[in-house]
């Protein structure tokens, strides 16, 4: 999941229901179109509250209750702990970012420096970050994943302590980019050694055939579960392993003109042609082995197949790099890979409402492929594929939405588009190109690093007064915390409990993976305050 679409997932229940507290004078500015002096003063009480009552040591999490009793990033969070992860502690820092750009506030620059040391300090030796860094130090961090991380049931990237960088869901790529920010905003020495360490790790790491492994360096101890190996050195595709790090290289190349970053996006972008499968089967997998080249499956309810959406996300991205470029072989192969996507649509009665595809297909045969499971925790249950599509896991899509028809229409314009006339923005290409002012605000691709966005539509002035109105006496838009989780309570029995758990999010009371609650608490959500910030901050730009 892209970070942009997990800041609105983590704040789409923000309700902003709360009764104003807020003085006289700012609710009547509310009412009417708000004031830039409201908007500015509603940005900075809810900055406030976060760094004084939220941040531990610069850094964030995802949520937290109102009286910091429990806090979650993915999983339940110690207090000692930042996620890495976004929304997290890297989200935040965009988002200061873009306040200061927006406002021209000192303040948001220093919060943002705050956020910057927490990273630097959570940087590993190899470059990069973990899903989250915990400031109490190793002991405390093993003991996390000896216990919460290690219970939960389909959350495998946390069930084992690698102590390595890892490039999964853009934890790393974003720490990067932004320290890379910070580094260019004022050329402030101290970010200099962070950021070429974290430039060093996306080029060390890369495979000499252009792909990336999920996490680096490789672990000394490899870790197999289920039956299933230790997958985390196969070149990645998911969770945007290789886009990002591809993004994360133009930026320092349209900045610093660094010819080793040129070489490396390079060989990232022709990756993708080579391991595209052959007709009839022209689409893409998630993962690779790094030798060989063959499709496989990583966690034990991802069987070895093709992947729709891995396909559809592919296409776009070659199209992307035609924009780049203006090299017209990353079109070439676009037309059977779209043929396949249609040759493997569900038929009408067999799609789910909005979903047309199913997620996995069948090596050789091009069978749909569906994934249950069996058992109540992560010791007894376990994840099987066959071809029935009832009964199939709820936390990981079996059904896709993809639009074909969209794909095929960028396609024809782009087909139709001289290779010069397309690339004549591309920041490998042409000279002067700065970065989006931006990062907070809308979820920037590869194609994205021309723009300046400040996110997509105009923000209501009614939405703003809401904004306004619903910001608490303490500082924050209290939110519903639709999700939560079992507190650690022992490590699950292998003998599995009472129920059935195939449908559902969570197994046994022993599973401390995150479900939903038809009961949420109010609380402080991460999400929320970055969704709703930035919105302000859009609104600021539309009243210029």
């Amino acid at each position: 999941m892209h970070r942009y679409a997990r800041i609105v997932l983590a704040a789409i229940l923000a309700a902003c229901c709360a009764s104003s507290l807020l003085g006289p004078a700012v609710a009547q500015a509310a009412e009417a179109s708000p004031a830039r002096t409201a908007v500015l003063e509603t940005m900075q009480r809810a900055t406030r509250f976060m760094l004084d009552k939220v941040a531990y040591k610069g850094g964030y999490v995802w949520s937290y209750l109102p009286d910091m009793s429990r806090r979650w990033g993915e999983m339940e969070a110690y207090p000692t702990m930042i996620w890495i992860q976004p929304p997290g502690t890297g989200t935040m820092g965009h988002l200061y970012l873009d306040a200061y750009h927006a406002t021209g506030d000192e303040r948001y620059y220093k919060a943002a420096e705050q956020v910057a040391d927490a990273l630097i300090r959570a940087q590993l030796p190899s470059g990069g970050w973990g899903y989250m860094a915990d400031f109490a130090g190793e002991v405390s961090i093993r003991r996390w994943y000896d216990t919460i991380g290690k219970n939960g049931w389909r959350l495998e990237e946390f069930l084992h302590y690698y102590g390595n960088s890892t490039f999964d869901d853009e934890g790393t790529s974003e720490a990067s980019q932004f320290l890379f920010r910070m580094y260019l905003e004022k050329k402030d020495a101290k970010y200099k050694a962070p950021l070429d360490r974290a430039i060093k790790l996306v080029l060390d790491s890369q495979y000499a055939n252009g792909g990336w492994p999920q996490r680096y360096p490789a672990p000394a101890q490899p870790f197999a579960y289920k039956g299933k190996p230790d997958y985390t050195g196969y070149i990645t595709l998911n969770d945007s392993v290789a886009d990002e790090n591809i993004k994360f290289l133009i930026m320092v190349y349209q900045t610093l003109g660094d010819k080793r970053a040129y070489d490396a996006i390079i060989r990232g972008m022709n990756i993708f042609l080579v391991l595209q499968q052959p007709k009839p089967q022209a689409g893409w997998a998630m993962q690779y082995t790094p030798d060989a080249l063959k499709p496989l499956g990583a966690r034990s309810y991802e069987p070895d197949a093709l992947t729709t959406h891995t396909t559809a996300q592919v296409i776009d991205k070659l199209m992307d790099f035609y924009m780049l470029t203006g090299d017209a072989k990353f079109l070439a192969c676009i037309p059977e890979a779209l043929d396949w996507l249609d040759s493997v649509k569900l038929p009408p009665e067999q799609q789910r409402p909005t979903r047309t595809h199913p997620t996995f297909i069948e090596l050789g045969t091009n069978r749909p492929m569906f994934v249950h499971r069996r058992g109540s925790n992560v010791v007894n249950g376990e994840y099987y594929a066959d071809y029935n599509p009832d009964k199939t896991i709820v936390h990981y899509g079996a059904f896709r939405k993809l639009d074909v028809a969209k794909l095929r229409e960028r396609y024809a314009q782009l087909k139709a588009t001289p290779p010069a006339e397309a690339s004549k923005d591309s920041p490998l290409l042409a000279k002067g190109i700065e970065l989006p002012r931006y990062f907070s605000l809308a979820d920037l691709n590869v194609s994205d690093l021309t723009a300046g966005h400040m996110g997509v539509g105009d923000v209501t002035p009614e939405r703003v007064a809401k904004l306004i109105e619903s910001l608490n006496a303490e500082g924050y838009w209290p939110t519903p915390l639709k999700a939560t989780s079992n507190p650690y309570k022992g490590d699950g029995s292998a003998t599995s409990a009472a129920g059935d758990y195939s449908t559902t999010r969570v197994g046994d009371d022993t599973d401390t993976s995150p479900y939903v609650t038809t009961n949420p608490p109010m609380g402080i959500s991460t999400g929320a305050y970055i969704k709703n910030m930035g919105e302000l901050i859009r609104y600021l730009g539309q009243l210029k």
